[in-house]
């Protein structure tokens, strides 16, 4: 399995070179499974898979790129895929003031 997980999105669309790349509502995917990172299923929702697209890809595309079309990232698959580290703790103990 990869270490990131690849893209899977709502609609398509080609770049100069002819290459097919997410635009739409994007959603991380483990390729292999049938749902995304958030819980949803892809046939259902009619999410087209882009294997060979990884998602800090479509991360880094969708804030730097003013060209590609819109891409929506999904917030709850963008917290899936943060590091442990860096999610916040519901269990953090605090000190009450």
């Amino acid at each position: 399995m990869p270490a990131t997980p690849s893209v899977a999105a709502s609609s398509s669309w080609r770049d100069d070179e002819g290459t097919r790349m997410p635009s739409g509502d994007v959603h991380a995917w483990w390729p292999g499974q049938n749902q995304t990172l958030c819980g949803v299923p892809l046939s259902r929702a009619r999410l087209a898979r882009f294997p060979g697209v990884l998602w800090i890809d479509a991360v880094w595309v969708a804030e730097t790129d003013a060209d590609a079309p819109v891409m929506g990232l999904c917030r709850r698959c963008t917290a899936a895929t943060r590091a442990k580290k860096d999610r916040p703790s519901r269990l953090a103990r605090r000190r009450p003031g």
